[in-house]
């Protein structure tokens, strides 16, 4: 006898509210909203490190996902494929607007100097990561956060391999001083 592999409820309530929101249902949208906003807001707050700014792309990539739904295939999780538009939509942001970004942030003379020696630096693990360079800071979180791979996070950024890693390298190395 055959036996069917069992959907877990969770995955095929999910299925049920995608299908729906496909279908059009603003109803089904919103829960799909709901349940996966808080995770969509914490990847853009730690690949931007600019909370209002997260908060506006966050709403930016639920946006598109409206548009998109009809592209989403079903071949991975809802959640997997959210995460891969909020992580384009993050990289699409910088790219237009990456060099104005930091002047307005840093300043013409770049970022202010930090004193790793204080306690706040050594115990805020969330704002070690960020005060990183963007582009160390965007590979640190999708590879050490995220769990992508190196070949992953190189074709989500648009970058080679081999500067991936050693963008990772750079990050890990400036949050090991930042935090000694």
């Amino acid at each position: 006898m055959h036996a069917e592999a069992a959907v877990p409820p969770a995955d095929a309530e999910e299925a049920e509210r995608v299908a729906a929101a496909r279908d059009g249902d603003q109803v089904a949208f919103a829960a799909l909203y709901r349940d996966h906003v808080g995770r969509v807001h914490a990847l853009c707050q730690r690949l931007l490190a600019d909370r209002a700014l997260a908060e506006d792309l966050t709403q930016e990539a639920f946006v598109k996902a409206w548009h998109q739904l009809g592209s989403f295939r079903a071949e991975a999780r809802f959640a997997t494929w959210l995460h891969r538009l909020t992580v384009n939509t993050v990289v699409s942001y910088q790219r237009r607007h990456g060099p104005w970004l930091s002047w307005l942030r840093d300043g013409p003379t770049g970022p202010e100097p930090t004193d790793p020696a204080s306690p706040a630096a050594r115990l805020d693990l969330e704002a070690a990561i960020a005060r990183l360079p963007v582009r160390a800071r965007q590979v640190f979180v999708l590879v050490d956060v995220e769990g992508y791979s190196h070949e992953q996070a190189a074709d989500a950024l648009g970058i080679a391999v081999g500067t991936s890693k050693a963008q990772l390298h750079r990050a890990r190395q400036l949050l090991r001083e930042t935090l000694s």
